[in-house]
This record gives C-alpha cells, sequence and structure tokens, in this order.
C-alpha cells in the first residue's frame, strides 16, 4: 500500500472526533496497511487516520525505530510532571511550539486480531501517544497551546505558504 497525502490545518476531517472500528475488515486492515507505509517516511513519530482523510480510530508510530499502529486508542494513564516540548505536526508543516505534555502515556486499544494491547513510553513515545490520540479527539497540537503561543502560532499558519 502506499502513503497517503497528509490532510493540512483548516481540512474539517482534522476537527471531527473519529469514530471507533467497530468490524476489522479488509478495509480496516488496509487504512493500517497505509498508515504503516505513511509513518515510515523519514521525520513521522505517527500519523493518526484523520490525518489521511479516514474518520476511524486508528494511528500509526515510529518512535526510537519500533513501528506499529493502534485501533480504538484510548489514553488510560498520564503521569508525570507537564512540560512544554518542542512540538510540530504533519498537519501544520514547518511549525514548532511548546505544547504542554505529560513525561508519562499509556493507552489502551486493539490489534487486527482483537487483541487488546497497550502502548506506553516516556520522552518521544508520551509525546506521540498523546498527540495521535489527540487527533483522533479532533484536537490539534495548536488547541494544547498557552495563549500567547497559541497567537503567535496561527499568526505563523495565516503567514506560511501552504495555508
Amino acid at each position: 500500500m502506499p502513503e497517503r497525502p497528509i490532510r493540512l490545518f483548516g481540512d474539517p476531517v482534522l476537527k471531527t472526533v473519529s469514530a471507533p472500528v467497530e468490524q476489522i475488515d479488509d478495509r480496516v486492515r488496509a487504512l493500517v496497511d497505509d498508515l504503516i507505509d505513511s509513518v515510515k517516511l523519514p521525520g513521522r513519530a505517527g500519523v493518526a487516520a484523520s490525518q489521511i482523510g479516514v474518520n476511524l480510530r486508528v494511528f500509526s508510530y515510529n518512535v526510537d525505530g519500533e513501528i506499529g499502529y493502534i485501533i480504538n486508542p484510548e489514553i488510560v494513564e498520564l503521569s508525570g510532571e507537564v512540560e512544554a516540548i518542542d512540538e510540530g505536526c504533519l498537519s501544520v508543516p514547518g511549525l514548532w511550539h511548546k505544547t504542554p505534555r505529560h513525561a508519562f502515556a499509556r493507552v489502551r486499544g486493539i490489534d487486527l486480531d482483537g487483541n487488546e494491547i497497550e502502548l506506553s513510553g516516556t520522552g518521544l513515545m508520551a509525546q506521540a501517544l498523546q498527540h495521535e490520540t489527540d487527533h483522533l479527539d479532533g484536537l490539534l497540537y495548536l488547541d494544547r497551546l498557552e495563549k500567547d503561543e497559541r497567537r503567535a502560532a496561527m499568526k505563523a499558519v495565516r503567514e506560511s505558504d501552504w495555508f
């Protein structure tokens, strides 16, 4: 399967809460393949289904050489100090802003066989789990920014050549 084009800020699918996967079928298997292919490109830590225009709760990740996916992820634990971490997004290309994120995150979901799985981690993995789950909840990292940082981010979006 090929990597899919990334939807950009302003596309309504990015602000839509993704529907849970009710049945694992060939369509969902193909979606997971596309997400895996899409996240393998350099500089990508995660790709949510909404970022490729599919309104289903699935995302792929590529962190520290580990590539995988999770279906119907829900955050079950956030802990540790909240830090403002430089964060970017494929749907908001070229911009990086200090985003408040917990130091540890754990998500629970299922795999293509319907087995329950958990993903957890600190550092980039914690950031990716929070960021990609936000996408599935209709949020962009810009929505998490402090007021002054958000104002600067929105100005940068308006001035970007892709918006």
